[in-house]
C-alpha cells in the first residue's frame, strides 16, 4: 500500500500525528502504520474493513524537523535498519490471531521486559518537576520534543503548523474526523486544537468545528510538568482548553515511561464539567512490540493493531453504519 492510495470515497478522514525522535519518511511512515492499524481491523472486526479502506487517511507529518533537531546533537540514524526493525515488529504482531493475546501473559513473556524506565518518570520526574528540573532533565534524554517547549527556538510553531495545517484542511472540507495521535505529538495536537478553539484569528473560522473523536496513544499529558507548558493552561476556565473535540479516548500501555501517568480523565475532568467535551475515556494496555530485540511498550505499532485501539476505531466506523433517522412531521 502506498500513500498515494491511503485515501478511499467517504465524508470520514484519519489523520495521524506521530511522535519524537527520528522518523522514516512521511509514505513509508504511513504505509507501516496504515498496515498496523488495518491488521488490527481485520482480526477484530472483519465487518467493518471495508469501511476502514473507505475513510481518507491523512499524516501530520514533521519527521524532518525532529531530525534537523537531533543531528545537531550528534544523535545518527539508520533510516534502513529503523524501516525493517518496524516491519519486524509488524510481522510478529499481525501473528497475534486473538485479541486475548495482547493480555499480561504474553507480555510478561517479552525479552528485555523492564519497568524501571517508567519508575524513574513515575516517581523521579514528578519530583523533578516540582523544583522546575522537569524540562531540563527531558533535554538530556529527548532533544526533539524539548525543543518544543524551548521559546528560543521556532521548532514548536513549525511542527504545530504542520499539523494545524492539515487539521484545517480536512476541517475546510467538512470532514468527520478521527484525530489519531501517539506520544509527544498529542501535546502538539493538544496545543493545536486549543488555538482552533481560543485564538481569535482561528477562532473566527474554526471555532464551531469539531474533531468527533480523538485517540491518544501513549501520551504524556498526564504529567504535571508538562501540562503546566500547554497553551492555555494559565487561562481562566472558560479559555483553559480546547472546545473542539466531542470524545477523548486515551490509551496507556505498562511500563511505558512516555505517558506514566497513565491517566487523563482525571486531569481534563474539568473539560465535562464545563460541558465542552463528551467523554474522557483512560484505557490500560500491554503494547506487545518488540523493537531491536527488546520490548518496546511505547512503540507506534504496537499501539496502532492493539485490540483497545482497533474497537475504538471500529466503534466509530460502525456510527455511519446506523439508519437514518425518522422524519417527524409537526
Amino acid at each position: 500500500m502506498t500513500l498515494g492510495n491511503l485515501s478511499g470515497q467517504s465524508n470520514r478522514s484519519l489523520l495521524l500525528v506521530h511522535g519524537r525522535d527520528f522518523k522514516p519518511a512521511a509514505e513509508v511512515y504511513m504505509d507501516l502504520s496504515v498496515a498496523a492499524l488495518r491488521a488490527g481491523i481485520a482480526r477484530d472486526f472483519p465487518e467493518q474493513l471495508g469501511g476502514f479502506d473507505a475513510i481518507n487517511k491523512h499524516l501530520a507529518y514533521y519527521g524532518d524537523l525532529n531530525a534537523d533537531i537531533l543531528n545537531a546533537r550528534g544523535n545518527t540514524y539508520d533510516v534502513d535498519l529503523d524501516i525493517g526493525d518496524r516491519r519486524n515488529a509488524l510481522g510478529v504482531l499481525e501473528a497475534f490471531a486473538l485479541r486475548k493475546h495482547f493480555g499480561i501473559r504474553y507480555y510478561d513473556q517479552l525479552p528485555g521486559k523492564s519497568a524501571l524506565p517508567e519508575f524513574v518518570a513515575g516517581v523521579i520526574a514528578p519530583v523533578l518537576g516540582s523544583i522546575g528540573l522537569s524540562v531540563s532533565l527531558l533535554g538530556k534524554v529527548a532533544p526533539d520534543f524539548a525543543a518544543y517547549f524551548d521559546s528560543g527556538q521556532d521548532f514548536a510553531e513549525r511542527a504545530r503548523k504542520r499539523v494545524r495545517s492539515a487539521l484545517c484542511d480536512l476541517l475546510d472540507r467538512d470532514e468527520r474526523i478521527l484525530l489519531i495521535a501517539h506520544g509527544t505529538g498529542s501535546v502538539i495536537a493538544y496545543d493545536v486544537l486549543w488555538e482552533l478553539s481560543h485564538d481569535s484569528e482561528l477562532k473566527a473560522r474554526y471555532g464551531d468545528n469539531k474533531i468527533e473523536l480523538w485517540m491518544t496513544l501513549g501520551s504524556p499529558l498526564g504529567d504535571r510538568a508538562i501540562r503546566r507548558h500547554l497553551h492555555g493552561a494559565h487561562e481562566k476556565s472558560a479559555s483553559k482548553f480546547p472546545s473542539n473535540v466531542i470524545a477523548w479516548h486515551n490509551v496507556a500501555a505498562e511500563d511505558d515511561y512516555i505517558c506514566h501517568d497513565n491517566t487523563l480523565a482525571d486531569d481534563f475532568r474539568p473539560m465535562l464539567k464545563q460541558r465542552i467535551v463528551s467523554a474522557v475515556h483512560d484505557y490500560q494496555v500491554f503494547n506487545l512490540a518488540v523493537r531491536y530485540g527488546r520490548s518496546n511498550p511505547h512503540s507506534s505499532v504496537g499501539y496502532y493493531i492493539h485490540p483497545r485501539a482497533s474497537k475504538i476505531i471500529a466503534d466509530w466506523l460502525a456510527s455511519d453504519n446506523s439508519m437514518s433517522p425518522p422524519k417527524y412531521t409537526f
